[in-house]
């Protein structure tokens, strides 16, 4: 049995496993059936995530160790809970070499290491390059050496034996492994990488002694019981996804398997023994359902004056991912350019990456995707077709490395290029600029909801649905919040052109993206808006980057923001506006809950989000939950507590406890979709469903319906059952139930038949 949901925490040193174990009542008075923990192995020393595994053998001490991880499975099988565990099998954590067992082997003794076989090294290219040292001449002078090591301030290498004697420079030079200017590691690196952070090392899982190796203890806990279901993270890294997935199906038959696959507008999943994704798709349906699609040409406009000119997404997207593949990711690019000699091959390959339509290919799953890529890479680059042509004959071969190599290099070019680039450059409405959404894509109309769930049930029953991550740009409910503005474009409009007056910046598209993240999250503390500005400016990279921070911009950047907390005048307006957007924000936050929490598929709530939970982008939606206020209101609640909807967050609480019994309870009441449709003239603001003995009512675009007046005579045709609100305990009786009466406590209702 699938789970009928799961809770995600960010289980970290922090917050170990013994902190984890403790939250297990609390998990089942809830209503989830699983908890979803970050990764447990051992990681990085000081790791606040757990995706830089340097062990793969042991738990994680940092966490409690096996003990800590026996004691969590102890406490969850009390309580009635079963356990879903992430995985990290593209890439390892190296960093800290020393602390990484078989890195440190590959360094001492290089391709006669045991282990060489676990990494993507081009040892063609001679000595492994470690990017390492300061960018300066004379960086090597400062390594020492250390009984068997080199040291480079806090980093440590092996010497290998017989190559000892002499300077330490001497040594190095005798060494498997150079070490190198940081500044070298984009454009030279030797080895395959997560994305462009050198210290996370690609692993060969493809090949299966390196699987069974770095799998071995997680299939130990899936034998033992302890482990139902297995979160696979980033498998487009992977050489072979589907080979893999197969392989961990075929190792753990029983397990619910989702993967972190990010699926363009459109894309279909392949056909892999998984239950699903993790749920990015369903984040963009379920909150796109709650932003008015008629108002878009008031945020090109807008978006037109404030910056003065015209952005196309297309483009700006386009020329991200083509500065990522040149640039970021050079090394990769330039390592399959060896693989075609006889041509001038990195030019036409970032180019086809650049235009790639989604993230990746399985070939010979998704060949008409790289048909497409092409197709537009030649509108683009004319002089480059007779190159793409036959670049593109090799790359429809799943047998050639080169092809095996683009598809794990697209991905990257997405991710970085447009997740984590074109986001913060393209701003015209940021509810919109999420993981896995496409911010042309405005919103979504009932009907294209409707088919989307349609779909998923399907298709993919028992994939995961989301609302928040670790990983999401920003906060379920920041989203919620900012899709009013699609409700108020013109209020919205007549504020931000005075704020940007007012407190000027330099980038003016950026200006935007930080005034909408000011309004979705007030009030914010002044230091995480600080740190939110800096990472999304650097993100964005037009005027400052990581790399080469530039100190006169952010000053500028700093000084914006801080206007906003000294000039009491924009203070209070600042407060003011975001106060009036807060009650319809409230309503959309309670209509997407309760549709992702009962909509097809395996609902996760992220830690916190029972409660109001206005993060931005990572580390902000890492920061501690406080789950004693959390218990707290749960238990008046089951008291027989109606909270209002106001800032505690209880009423959310409600309806999440609520619709997370109810599932675990009854799962048979979900086995079905049927779109239900209001009648009436403001039936097109109910989104209702039924889901074969549930039948789900939730308000959206609130403003537009307060303009309106009201339900109004808008009702709904029930059957003639009997149906209990379980959020309000009301009863409805009849066969055309007026929606007022059904939403008369909250803008939200979830009706079981008696």
């Amino acid at each position: 049995m699938p789970p009928t949901s799961t809770y995600r925490v960010q289980v970290r040193p922090e917050f170990d496993l013994k902190a984890t174990a403790e939250l297990a009542d609390y998990l089942a008075e809830l209503g989830v059936s699983h908890l979803y923990t970050a990764p447990l192995l051992t990681a990085a020393p000081g790791s606040e995530h757990g995706y830089d595994v340097v062990d793969h053998a042991r738990v994680n001490p940092q966490l409690g160790g096996e003990p800590g991880r026996a004691a969590l499975v102890a406490a969850l099988h009390a309580a009635g809970l079963g356990l879903v565990v992430d995985i990290v099998p593209n890439h390892a954590g190296v960093t800290a070499a020393a602390a990484n067992p078989s890195w440190w082997d590959v360094l001492k003794h290089g391709p006669d290491s045991p282990y060489a076989g676990w990494y993507d090294i081009d040892w063609s290219r001679g000595r492994l390059l470690l990017p390492v040292l300061a960018d300066e001449p004379d960086a090597l002078d400062r390594l020492t050496v250390a009984g068997d090591e080199l040291h480079y301030h806090d980093h440590r290498f092996p010497i290998a034996d017989g190559t000892g004697g002499g300077s330490a420079r001497d040594i190095h030079d005798r060494q498997h492994y150079e070490l190198v200017a940081w500044t070298r590691g984009d454009a030279e690196l030797n080895y395959r990488r997560f994305f462009a952070i050198a210290g996370l090392a690609g692993l060969r899982v493809e090949d299966p002694e390196v699987f069974a190796a770095t799998h071995a203890e997680l299939l130990r806990w899936y034998a033992e019981g302890a482990v139902q279901g297995i979160r696979v993270d980033h498998p487009d890294g992977l050489r072979d996804p589907g080979g893999y997935l197969q392989r961990l199906h075929e190792a753990a038959p029983d397990a619910w398997i989702v993967v972190e696959k990010i699926l363009a507008t459109a894309e279909r999943l392949p056909p892999w023994p998984i239950a699903g994704t993790t749920g990015y798709d369903a984040m963009a349906e379920v909150s796109g359902v709650f932003v008015d699609t008629t108002t878009e040409a008031f945020f090109d406009t807008l978006d037109h004056h404030l910056t003065g000119g015209e952005t196309s997404w297309h483009n700006l997207a386009h020329d991200s991912r083509y500065h990522v593949a040149t640039t970021l990711l050079a090394a990769e690019l330039a390592r399959m350019g060896r693989l075609v000699p006889e041509l001038d091959a990195g030019p036409g390959l970032a180019e086809l990456a650049a235009c790639f339509p989604v993230y990746r290919t399985y070939l010979p799953f998704g060949a008409r995707h790289l048909a497409r890529a092409r197709a537009e890479a030649g509108r683009r680059r004319p002089q480059l077709i007779g190159v793409l042509d036959q670049l593109t004959a090799r790359l429809r071969d799943p047998a050639d490395e080169l092809a095996q190599r683009f598809q794990q290099f697209t991905g990257a070019v997405t991710a970085k290029g447009v997740e984590d680039c074109a986001f913060y450059r393209w701003t015209r409405f940021t509810a919109r600029n999420e993981v896995g959404a496409d911010p042309t894509k405005f919103g979504l109309t009932l009907d294209e909801f409707h088919d989307a769930a349609q779909e998923r049930q399907q298709s993919w029953p028992d994939g995961m649905t989301a609302l928040s991550t670790h990983d999401t740009k920003r906060g379920e409910d920041v989203r919620a919040r900012l899709a009013v503005l699609a409700e108020l474009p013109g209020d919205w409009t007549e504020v931000v052109r005075r704020w940007v007056r007012i407190a000027p910046l330099p980038d003016p598209s950026l200006a935007h993206l930080i005034w909408q993240a000011a309004v979705g999250a007030w009030p914010i503390d002044r230091d995480r808006l600080h740190a939110y500005a800096v990472k999304a400016a650097r993100e964005a990279g037009t005027l400052t980057t990581w790399r080469r921070p530039d100190q006169r911009f952010e000053n500028a950047l700093h000084a914006m923001v801080d206007k906003i907390y000294d000039d009491p005048a924009l203070q209070r307006e600042v407060a003011d506006f975001a106060a009036a957007i807060t009650p319809p924000g409230w309503s959309n936050s309670l209509g997407q809950k309760l549709v992702q929490l009962t909509m097809p598929g395996v609902p996760d709530t992220y830690q916190g989000t029972e409660l109001w939970e206005h993060s931005l982008v990572d580390p902000d939606n890492r920061r501690p939950v406080d789950f004693g206020a959390r218990r707290a209101l749960l238990a008046r609640l089951d008291d027989g507590w109606q909270p209002p909807i106001d800032a505690t967050g209880a009423a959310k609480l409600l309806v999440t406890s609520r619709a997370l019994r109810l599932r675990r309870r009854h799962p048979e009441l979900f086995g079905a979709y049927r779109p239900v449709f209001a009648q009436g003239r403001a039936g097109e603001h109910a989104l209702v469903f039924d889901r074969g003995g549930v039948v789900v009512v939730a308000t959206r675009l609130p403003v537009g319906l307060s303009r309106h007046g009201g339900w109004d005579d808008a009702a709904l045709s029930l059957d003639g059952f009997r149906f209990t609100d379980v959020v309000t305990g009301n009863e409805v009786v009849g066969r055309r139930i007026a929606v007022a009466d059904v939403l008369a406590t909250y803008p939200v209702a979830l009706l079981v038949k008696q």
